[in-house]
């Protein structure tokens, strides 16, 4: 099929509702890509997402797409919710049928074929499930199925792509953030004010959904040990459920904070819509996570400024510049992490060096703008040339 008008539909699907990491970055693409070429158009269930799509001007289509994984008739339900995703792409007459997370995959794959459209997977994860899989053949062989069913693959770091069997379809696109945004330093005194935080102790922070991968549980051990011997300082742990996950994890982080008595200097902010002023906030900010597809939330810190320590492994290398930017340390290793924090905690002038050179490579690596360029370079190969 070829295209020769301009602003042609893209159907992006998402299966969230709410809005975690996968959906913020879908959310700055829509709104930056050149909408005098491409119209995006937004299949999802009704919540969060939709709504800012809506309030972004990008016409949203509800859909289900419900966990595969768990459904007791697999290929009923596979058949059914593609088929209706098949006729939302037949409606809006989209170029392309654009699967944004891995259940929007599974389902897209088919619902282009129905509607005789290309498909473009983008895939921001290691694993078709959250954390590594079991069975890791198993995962390999149904992502070489997504591989072979899509026009192009994008990976969202070069460590994703490694996980992937896409072989010559795949191109690495990082993540970008809208340096707009981070123009003007947001106000870092008032976020401590509100959670009672001197404004002259050390402030040593984390961002992310409360997730045991996100490794909040390796923050405290961290905090513990730098509170040894830099007793004045306070953490924040920034973080809740916006996609609903519903376990015992959050309660197991507060116990463990207990059990190392931090009540008193640990502050924990639950989900917050605008993490800028947070982040302003802080003296370092600390990624204590498993290996990440990609870690938006590095850059959002670097563009404020702020020294990045984390584990060298993931996509963070792709990220953070080791001696430059930011401290990388062995995996896991929660000492390294500490003793990182702890050095620059007494050396302010590290501090800004590291601070401001993050921000340079922010504003010239990683804007939502170069990001919007690359994808509509891929989606103009998908379609089959120039639009």
């Amino acid at each position: 099929m070829v295209y020769q008008r301009m602003n042609l539909p893209v159907l992006f699907v998402d299966h969230a509702a709410g809005i975690g990491g996968a959906e913020h970055s879908l959310l700055l693409l829509m709104r930056h890509l050149d909408h005098d070429e491409w119209q995006p158009h937004l299949a999802c269930p009704d919540g969060a997402l939709a709504r800012q799509a809506r309030e972004q001007g990008i016409p949203w289509h509800s859909i289900s797409l419900p966990r595969l994984r768990r459904s007791r008739q697999f290929a009923q339900d596979w058949r059914y919710f593609s088929r209706d995703l098949g006729h939302v792409a037949q409606k809006v007459n989209a170029a392309v049928v654009y699967a944004n997370t891995v259940r929007a995959a599974l389902y897209g794959m088919w619902a282009a074929r129905i509607a005789k459209r290309p498909f473009l997977w983008h895939m921001r994860d290691f694993w078709l499930s959250e954390t590594a899989p079991r069975f890791r053949a198993v995962d390999w062989a149904a992502k070489w199925v997504l591989c072979r069913a899509a026009a192009q693959v994008i990976a969202n770091s070069a460590a994703t792509a490694r996980h992937l069997p896409c072989g010559g379809k795949t191109a690495v696109v990082h993540n970008g953030i809208d340096l707009a945004k981070f123009a003007q330093p947001p106000d870092g005194h008032s976020f401590r004010r509100s959670y009672e935080i001197p404004a002259d102790a050390p402030l040593v922070g984390t961002v992310g959904r409360l997730r045991p991968w996100k490794g909040q549980h390796r923050f405290i051990e961290m905090a513990a040990l730098v509170r040894q011997t830099r007793p004045e300082t306070h953490f924040v742990i920034v973080g809740g459920a916006p996609l609903g996950e519903t376990d015992s994890y959050p309660a197991q982080l507060r116990q463990q904070a207990a059990v190392h008595n931090l009540e008193g200097c640990l502050h924990f902010t639950g989900h917050l819509g605008d993490v800028r002023p947070a982040l302003a906030a802080l003296d370092v900010f600390v990624h204590p996570g498993d290996p990440e597809p990609f870690g938006l939330v590095n850059i959002e810190a670097m563009a404020c400024g702020k020294p990045v320590v984390a584990f060298a492994h993931g996509a963070l290398p792709e990220i953070v510049a080791p001696g430059q930017t930011g401290l990388l340390v062995p995996p896991t290793n929660v000492a390294a992490l500490a003793n990182s924090v702890s050095e620059l905690l007494a050396d302010p002038a590290e501090r800004q060096r590291l601070g401001q050179a993050g921000q340079q490579r922010a504003r010239e690596q990683f804007s939502i703008w170069e990001t919007a360029v690359n994808v509509a370079q891929i989606l103009q190969k998908a379609v089959g040339g120039q639009p």
